[in-house]
């Protein structure tokens, strides 16, 4: 008979405006099999009560691998290749979305990305701008690794750091991440019957990492570890990370009101901070800079605006879009570095689009990025 762990006390998360929400297999296909609404239902519910306060949510799903195995009676023979479980994968992701849709009035966007669309900042800003764009149309996207192409997320189950990725691709203020248990205890509370629940950590460490175990699930691939390995990785993100037990409706309707039962860990620094210490310590593509006029310059350091093409004069070196670059104002001849940022546009683009107004970009390249040639919120001052 396993040991009941102590109850987590409830605690009041503070307000946030958009997060990504990562939900297992294991609270997907409930019975072992195909997927079902058992926990799902409740999740879905959080996400509606979020919606209904003007908040915008994003879900990280598994399971596509648990549907596809579903479909086919035979299922998946033990010690399988790769290719056939990425074969479930295929059959098994439209279904995915589909049982997510089930869920919602507005509609569900399906969202396969990868590591490296997520590592090569092109793709990055790509990702970016479409996740961006369906939230701005009210819709849900759901995300998940593409397991017919990525080895990685089948053998791993890093839909956790994906996740944790995701939450900053976004500029999410907090990632939730449904368990299967109550939270961060500081002993595995399957088998310790004196695991004590840890409500709030400070900061992530090596020792709370060694106590995490492997995955408990016969159909999921990821365990507490890599949970804490994504919180980890978005406290230095600037976002703060919430476990909870996802199979529990109690503590998701205490979710949709901010009332936590269960662990919040805390981010390193705000998310702004985060990304200005990447602007600013980031290596740059050497040589690349964009020459702005004083006006441009004194937008940008006065009024904090984005670089658009009227206020470029001329461009240096040569970098691809999604490229850091610096930023230097030629002020009657005296050239002073001002700023840095992620390009919208390529060198050879910005030369083209140098001094046009930013409604004659698709005109000039036969394609638009966006009105910038560096966002505002893809730069930091110098």
């Amino acid at each position: 008979m396993n040991p009941i762990p102590a109850a987590f006390t409830e605690q009041q998360l503070p307000p946030w405006r958009r997060a990504v929400l990562k939900v297992g297999s294991s609270l997907l296909a409930a019975d072992g099999g195909g997927l079902s609404p058992l926990y799902a239902e409740a999740l879905a519910g959080f996400v509606r009560a979020s919606q209904a306060q003007g908040r915008e949510v994003v879900i990280v799903s598994s399971g596509a691998v648990a549907a596809g195995r579903a479909i086919l009676s035979a299922g998946l023979p033990p010690g399988a290749a790769m290719a056939e479980r990425q074969a479930l994968a295929a059959l098994g992701q439209a279904r995915l979305t589909g049982f997510w849709q089930g869920f919602f009035k507005r509609p569900v966007a399906q969202v396969l990305l990868t590591h490296d669309d997520l590592r090569n900042r092109r793709r990055y800003l790509n990702a970016r701008a479409t996740l961006q764009a369906l939230l701005r149309h009210r819709a849900l996207p759901v995300v998940n690794e593409n397991d017919t192409v990525s080895v990685d997320e089948l053998k791993l189950g890093d839909n956790d750091n994906l996740a944790a990725i995701v939450a900053a691709l976004v500029d999410a203020e907090v990632l939730f991440i449904a368990t299967d248990i109550d939270g961060l205890y500081d002993a595995d509370p399957r088998v310790e019957p004196h695991a004590q629940p840890m409500p709030v950590v400070a900061r992530m460490s090596a020792s709370l990492l060694a106590v995490a175990g492997g995955a408990g699930s016969s159909v999921g691939t990821g365990g507490m570890r890599t949970k804490l390995e994504a919180a980890q990785r978005a406290a230095s993100a600037g976002i703060a990370t919430v476990l909870f037990n996802g199979r529990r409706a109690d503590v998701l309707e205490g979710l949709a009101h901010d009332r936590l039962r269960g662990t919040r860990i805390h981010a390193l620094r705000t998310r702004v901070a985060a990304r200005k210490h990447w602007l600013q310590n980031a290596p740059g593509e050497a040589g690349a800079a964009v020459v702005v006029d004083t006006g441009a310059g004194n937008a940008m350091i006065e009024k904090g605006a984005s670089l658009l093409p009227g206020g470029v004069i001329s461009v240096q070196g040569d970098f691809r879009r999604g490229d850091l670059v610096e930023i230097v104002c030629d002020d009657g001849g005296a050239i002073e570095r001002i700023a840095r940022g992620v390009t919208q546009y390529s060198a050879d683009d910005i030369r083209r689009l140098a001094r046009r107004h930013s409604r004659d970009i698709e005109a000039t390249l036969g394609y638009n990025y966006g009105e910038n040639i560096v966002h505002r919120d893809d730069m930091v001052l110098v």
